[in-house]
């Protein structure tokens, strides 16, 4: 019994125990339960919201795209009245054209009869034809145009004669002009070559002692750098830099180099090129047919043997303008002597015008004063450049045209290519400045201008008198070497279509 009452009590208790879980597992499941019911609550009511929002969204947007489309209408129909009223506007202009076109018709219809008409009257008043009044008044014009052409023919011959003798002295000036020269365009030496680059070296001395010496001998500076077996000399005075560049090469073949020895050299350079000087002098006073020079004055002149002016050696330019000048003084029957003096000492001051300030014409007529020169070659001297005294004798303006002469003739000078440049086109700047011009060309090397007029606007006689002013007007606006040929180019086409 006591077992049984046992075994009931235990079932008993697992009874209870078992509906205790079984209670507790009710009330979890019932939790759960809630929280689902919850969470679809809360996802049915995002998904409202979130329905509400899209259909507000695309209720918006539906609205934005019919307000577009609406003024695009309003766009569309403003478009179509605008055209609709250019549409009328050019019919009524179209109808007015047409209109004006008939009157223009029967206006000129008008015109021809009153033109016809007025031809009737005047060939009845005049009793002539139109061929026969055209035939009458063009023999009247050209017995006109002969008779002034006549009277040009004899006004011309007239000047001719009265002018042949200064036109025959033109024509000795132009073949004095054109002689053939053996001057050549020279270049100063600035450029002493070495050995070898170890010569650099010694040149330079301990401490630069020996380059420093050379530099105050000579009053030159020497310019040692990079370039494989070459000394440069820099200097204004070109009698200087040829003294550096005979003292540097005699001490290079002596291979002795130091202080005492530089000076001693120089000394002997500068003996030598004075020697030089001297005799240049002398030789371009004789090769001029120039005497009774003071030597002084021939020692300046000789200097001009190592000056150049655009390639030119101003030496050999001045015996060149002295024979020039002498010729045309006496076919002129002005004084030689004068001339040929004159026009010999005329660069003088180019000679010492690195050491005396002023343009060189005035510095050589001091020099010349101070030497007992007339004032007729002190006067030709200074004026053979127009820009520091005007010509006041012949003499005078015979210096500056053989100056003139020698500079310009083709091969004395060397020009920079910025000049000519410039010169070519202010050749063409001058054509094309007058009317009627359509193209210019400045072809070999400056020396002709070649234009293309209009037709339409230049007949045959204004060609001629194109050419003559815009000659004129170069001679006015530029300075240019020789002569310059204007040629005028008139073509006429006349063009067609057989259709």
């Amino acid at each position: 019994m006591a077992l049984r009452a046992g075994y009931q009590y235990g079932r008993e208790q697992n009874k209870a125990h078992y509906e205790e879980l079984l209670l507790a597992e009710k009330e979890t499941n019932e939790r759960k339960l809630l929280e689902v019911q919850n969470q679809q609550r809360e996802a049915l009511h995002e998904a409202r919201d979130e329905t509400a929002r899209f259909r507000a969204t695309m209720e918006r947007e539906n609205a934005e795209r019919r307000g577009e489309l609406q003024r695009q209408e309003r766009r569309n129909q403003q478009k179509e009245e605008s055209l609709d009223r250019k549409i009328d506007a050019l019919e009524q202009r179209e109808r007015k054209l047409t209109a004006m076109e008939r009157r223009l018709e029967h206006t000129q219809e008008e015109v021809e009869n009153l033109k016809r008409l007025q031809l009737s009257e005047i060939e009845r008043v005049a009793q002539l034809s139109v061929e026969q009044a055209q035939e009458l008044l063009l023999a009247r014009i050209e017995d006109q145009v002969r008779a002034e052409a006549a009277q040009r023919v004899r006004l011309i011959e007239e000047q001719a004669r009265e002018e042949a003798d200064s036109r025959a002295r033109e024509i000795i000036t132009l073949a004095i002009q054109r002689c053939a020269s053996d001057q050549v365009a020279e270049a100063v030496v600035s450029v002493v070559p070495l050995p070898n680059d170890e010569m650099k070296g010694r040149i330079i001395g301990r401490e630069g002692r020996n380059i420093r010496a050379l530099e105050a001998a000579t009053g030159v500076d020497l310019i040692i750098d990079d370039t494989p077996e070459a000394v440069i000399l820099s200097g204004f005075d070109p009698v200087r830099r040829e003294v550096a560049r005979l003292a540097l090469t005699k001490l290079i073949l002596d291979g002795r180099i130091h202080p005492a020895r530089i000076e001693e050299v120089v000394a002997k350079a500068r003996q030598e090129v004075d020697a030089v000087v001297r005799e240049a002098g002398e030789q371009a006073a004789m090769e001029a047919n120039v005497h009774g020079l003071q030597p002084e004055l021939l020692k300046i002149i000789g200097r001009l043997h190592f000056r150049t002016s655009y390639g030119q050696n101003v030496l050999a330019h001045s015996v060149e303008v002295s024979i020039l000048a002498a010729t045309i003084a006496h076919e002129l029957g002005a004084d030689v002597n004068v001339c040929k003096t004159a026009a010999l000492m005329h660069d003088m001051g180019k000679a010492i015008d690195q050491e005396v300030e002023g343009p060189h014409a005035i510095i050589g007529g001091e020099i010349a004063r101070r030497f007992g020169k007339s004032p007729k070659i002190i006067h030709a001297m200074v004026a053979h450049h127009a820009t520091e005294s005007e010509p006041q004798s012949l003499e005078a303006a015979i210096v500056q045209a053989a100056d003139a002469i020698s500079a310009a003739r083709p091969g004395a000078r060397r020009e920079t290519i910025d000049l000519y440049i410039k010169r070519l086109e202010a050749l063409e700047g001058i054509a094309n400045s007058f009317t009627g011009v359509e193209k210019s060309f400045a072809i070999q090397a400056g020396r002709e201008v070649r234009i293309i007029v209009k037709p339409e606007e230049i007949d045959e006689f204004a060609a001629h008198r194109l050419a003559s002013d815009i000659a004129h007007k170069i001679e006015e606006s530029l300075d240019y070497p020789g002569q310059i040929k204007i040629c005028v180019v008139r073509e006429t086409r006349s063009v067609d279509y057989a259709r």
